[in-house]
């Protein structure tokens, strides 16, 4: 079986999704580079044709309109795009970090590239950390990821981890209008214009932490928890899938029942106070689903999906909806 990830880096623990090779900590950006794959260049050419259909008589031209983006060290084609296209360099994405290390503190924690090379990351820690009742400990990151195959727009966003279950959520930043920053290829990115867009400071990420005690301490009941998971995973809810496939009480659809077991007690640190019988415990056994127990082809396209795609899409309505419980 092929994989996604090409390359990846580490420093500490193993990370939850258990890929990469691990690297001291505190080091330079370009050791980060060759241990993570980073160290080569988006180049870019003109895309040709050849003339006189499947005869080798015909003449080589140019179709400059268009561009194929490839690999400097490898020469491996990424994708094709407009000449327009405003390609970001995996040199770009460690760099972001380079002035957030040696001023803010912040520590480089994972970075890699998919794909062949068509999506890279970087992921540190912001130093940032939190602690719910019955010791749960969450501590801040800050994702900067991009792609050059139209999957993506260039992405920076916060993101956090549950210690005790290695959870990923993104941050909700709710009363600074965005969660996240995204610069569309269109766009030539700015590394210093994205940071003051984002926001970086103590007050958002504090803001998180008293959303996440707020749900640490609304209780819910049976029926809310039945329906919370009815909204995240079946958002027509369950009477049209009982329609479908007979009538009378239906059988649970296979996530619904396992991100329900998790919640129940199964989950890691579902006993704990922040979480047993709590809308946090909801969001998390949800989290803990995409992490760690979702049906997927590898482990690295578990890691794929919970960052970036469907698993990514799934934690946000978690999230929604248990805020709205508080609400």
């Amino acid at each position: 079986m092929s994989h996604l990830v090409e390359t990846m880096a580490y420093v500490g623990q193993t990370p939850w999704h258990g890929l990469g090779s691990q690297l001291p900590e505190n080091q330079p950006l370009d050791v980060w580079a060759k241990a993570a794959g980073m160290d080569w260049r988006i180049e870019r050419s003109p895309v040709h044709y050849l003339t006189g259909g499947e005869t080798p008589m015909g003449d080589l031209l140019a179709y400059p309109e268009q561009q194929v983006l490839y690999r400097s060290d490898t020469r491996e084609p990424l994708s094709v795009v407009s000449r327009r296209y405003q390609v970001v360099q995996p040199e770009e994405i460690l760099a972001f970090y380079r002035d957030l290390t040696e001023v803010a503190g912040f520590e480089l924690d994972t970075a890699g590239v998919l794909k062949g090379g068509r999506k890279m990351w970087a992921l540190a820690r912001t130093g940032q950390t939190g602690v719910l009742a019955g010791a749960d400990r969450i501590n801040g990151y800050l994702l900067l990821a991009t792609a050059c195959d139209g999957t993506m727009a260039t992405t920076a966003q916060f993101t956090s981890v549950r210690v005790v279950c290695n959870n990923t959520l993104a941050v909700s930043l709710r009363e600074q209008g965005a969660r996240k920053v995204t610069v569309p290829h269109s766009t030539r990115f700015d590394a210093d214009q994205v940071k003051q867009q984002l926001g970086i400071s103590v007050a958002g990420w504090s803001r998180f932490m008293d959303e996440l005690k707020g749900l640490s301490e609304r209780k819910v009941t049976d029926k809310e928890a039945q329906r919370f998971l009815e909204r995240v995973l079946v958002p027509e809810g369950l009477d049209q899938w009982q329609r479908k496939y007979g009538k009378g009480k239906a059988a649970e659809p296979r996530a619904l029942k396992q991100i329900h077991d998790l919640y129940q007690g199964q989950g890691r640190g579902a006993h704990l106070a922040s979480s047993h019988g709590t809308a946090f415990g909801l969001l998390n056994a949800v989290t803990e689903f995409v992490d760690h127990k979702r049906r997927a082809r590898s482990t690295d396209y578990r890691l794929d999906s919970a960052w970036f795609g469907p698993g990514a899409q799934l934690k946000q309505s978690a999230l929604d909806e248990a805020i709205a419980l508080v609400a």
